[in-house]
């Protein structure tokens, strides 16, 4: 008798698609472990004062708007538009010096050397020159103190040359033949190709901007208090207020996040972007 030979198994698993299963699942795992902490922040922000520390179960539902109207009482809100103007005018000029500086970079200007240098020079080394130049200005304790040290970045500076690398120059030599001026290329030719890098290095440098602590707490000290300042101080003072800190760390971050997810493709295909190329 011939043996028997068993059923084969009409749909074979394709070992490719387990691997890919398995590495999205451990994606989602490692996700879910980073969004832990964000999910406790936003959920202890609108939790009842008086529900936090007590004895109950933490995922019944207790909604209160208490602990964003407490935040009234806490100084926040001038920092945050202290932060909000002094962010979105260092975004204005570092990319409006960006361009120009880049350009000139891209142009064959020999100074890339230096802007490299100054991104491998750490920002606190810094600090005490900054203080002292101020110091001289008569800027100290002024909103000016937070603005006219970040005018321009060497980073804004580096992205946005990198990313003229990839452009074909002939538009550049193009422009020039129809008479146009090198402002005019710069900013009315170069500056549209680039709206991605601009937002991506924007959103950068508003975020940077904005997570500043020591910076702003030696030149501005108590008379324009940053955002991230006022956020410290709070901290020190509510001690273990865990709903009125979280509803501050939620609307202190809200700027960066709407700022993100406003020009999320921007940002995701400039670095993208440079991963490949």
């Amino acid at each position: 008798m011939n043996p028997i030979n068993p059923p084969k198994s009409s749909n074979p698993v394709n070992p490719v698609k387990l691997a890919n299963f398995i590495r999205k699942c451990v994606m989602l795992l490692v996700v879910a472990l980073f969004m832990i902490p964000l999910i406790w922040l936003a959920y202890s922000a609108f939790i009842a004062p008086d529900a936090i520390l007590a004895n109950k179960n933490p995922l019944t539902p207790s909604w209160s708007w208490a602990n964003f109207i407490a935040l009234k009482d806490e100084n926040l809100f001038k920092p945050l538009e202290t932060s909000l103007i002094a962010s979105s005018l260092v975004v204005f000029f570092q990319l409006l010096l960006a361009l120009p500086a880049a350009y000139a970079l891209r142009a064959g200007t020999p100074l890339l050397a230096v802007f490299l240098f100054a991104l491998s020079v750490p920002a606190e080394l810094l600090l005490i020159p900054l203080y002292g130049l101020l110091q001289s200005l008569h800027l100290l304790g002024s909103p000016l103190a937070l603005v006219v040290p970040f005018l321009s970045s060497p980073f804004t500076v580096f992205l946005l040359y990198q990313a003229m690398v990839k452009l074909p120059w002939a538009y550049t030599e193009a422009a020039r033949i129809d008479g146009a001026s090198e402002l005019r290329i710069i900013y009315g030719i170069i500056g549209p190709l680039l709206r991605p890098e601009m937002a991506a290095a924007g959103v950068i440098a508003f975020a940077g901007h904005w997570n500043l602590v020591l910076f702003p707490k030696v030149v501005a000290g108590d008379t324009y208090p940053t955002v991230q300042v006022a956020l410290a101080e709070l901290i020190s003072k509510a001690g273990n207020n865990w709903g009125l800190l979280g509803a501050a760390a939620l609307v202190t971050s809200l700027p960066i996040v709407v700022l993100f997810f406003a020009f999320e493709k921007q940002v995701v295909k400039t670095f993208e972007g440079g991963v490949k190329g």
